[in-house]
């Protein structure tokens, strides 16, 4: 009896077909979208504040109809829910405190000016989307303010014209002592807002290593290491031979730049200043009118994105007892989000599988 030949050749279309459905779902990996707080409020309006990534790049720019809502596995119409995009910035704040080494070393060296320049550039392109404050330090136990936050870019970059004639008051450099009172100095700022979220990042340029000794690098990394600073952004940016890469990792644990000479500083700024940029576009504030006007109910979001290709979603719930209308639903009312005594507002940095419950980070409304 003759062998049957066609079936390798099936067997071998399957093994095909079955490479092609692997490669395709490797190629559009799972994004990472992390719920930080949700609320829901009468008379039938549901907000969902949360962050979309993909690894560790944001993935911006995405629009309502780049979400599906289910709710409780049934998908919720885009017309009967008038979902819609709000500007994060009605519920959240976000606030940069750029801290510039003004030492000896940096103040005489010659190079001041292209210093300033960098930053005025860097709080221009920051500013936009967020308030920036300025401060100095040198070998003195205090920081000097330069500028405090603002949202005048004018007033910003008057502040930090100053800095061109800057004279150190002690021309040491306590690195150590000025990454811990600038953090400390972002969180009493941010502790002033009322709104309920509120982002911090703080941004270190130095040229040296820590000459002052008033605090150790083992005493700043315990500030750092802080409960309090667990979701705060932060950067490093360095210049000269004197400061290593790993060495400004300590305080840059969300990215380091490290300039070869004074002409590459602007550059290293710049990288810095489009990362935060970046870093702010991945916030969402998803608001629509649910249907539901009883009873406790889970929902699922599913973000779907092209560029980058990718899909993934959160869950949480909400009580909808005596939801209505009337009146009318308006998905472009502020939100009502409520915190929780101890709640962080800010998105936890591990990274999920692309699935986060509301009983972790979030508090609905009621």
């Amino acid at each position: 009896m003759q062998p049957r030949k066609l079936r390798p050749l099936r067997n071998f279309g399957r093994l095909l077909a079955a490479g092609a459905a692997l490669f395709g779902l490797s190629a559009c990996a799972s994004l990472n979208v992390t719920l930080i707080n949700a609320a829901s409020d009468k008379p039938n309006n549901v907000w969902v504040f949360f962050t979309v990534e993909k690894g560790d790049e944001p993935v911006a720019g995405l629009e309502a109809d780049d979400f599906e809502i289910y709710e409780d596995g049934q998908l919720v119409s885009v017309f009967e829910s008038k979902q819609t995009i709000q500007n994060p910035e009605v519920a959240a704040v976000m606030y940069t405190l750029l801290l510039l080494d003004m030492s000896g070393s940096v103040t005489e060296s010659g190079e001041l000016d292209r210093l300033v320049d960098a930053a005025q550039q860097f709080t221009e392109t920051v500013g936009k989307t967020q308030k920036v404050a300025v401060y100095a330090f040198d070998g003195d136990e205090k920081l000097h303010p330069v500028v405090p936050f603002s949202t005048d870019s004018g007033r910003v970059a008057g502040g930090v014209e100053s800095l061109r004639t800057y004279k150190a008051k002690d021309p040491s450099t306590n690195l150590h002592g000025a990454v811990i009172l600038g953090i400390r100095e972002l969180k009493v700022a941010l502790a002033k807002e009322d709104k309920p979220l509120k982002f911090g990042t703080l941004v270190v340029f130095s040229d040296g290593s820590d000459r002052a000794a008033r605090y150790t690098r083992d005493e700043m990394k315990a500030e750092l290491a802080k409960e309090d600073y667990a979701n705060y952004d932060l950067f490093a940016i360095g210049v000269g031979a004197e400061i290593e890469k790993a060495k400004l990792s300590d305080i840059g644990r969300d990215g380091t730049e490290l300039a070869k000479d004074d002409a590459s500083v602007k550059a290293a700024f710049e990288t810095v200043a489009k990362r935060i940029e970046a870093h702010m576009r991945r916030f969402y504030l998803l608001s629509y009118c649910t249907p539901a006007r009883k009873g406790d109910h889970a929902v699922e979001i599913v973000a779907k994105s092209e560029d980058p290709k990718g899909k993934g979603s959160l869950e949480y719930g909400f009580s909808a007892a005596g939801f209505g209308p009337p009146p009318e639903c308006d998905p472009n009312r502020a939100p009502k989000f409520k915190l929780d005594p101890g709640k962080s507002t800010t998105p936890s940095k591990g990274k999920s599988s692309g699935k986060a419950s509301a009983s972790a980070s979030a508090s609905v409304g009621k």
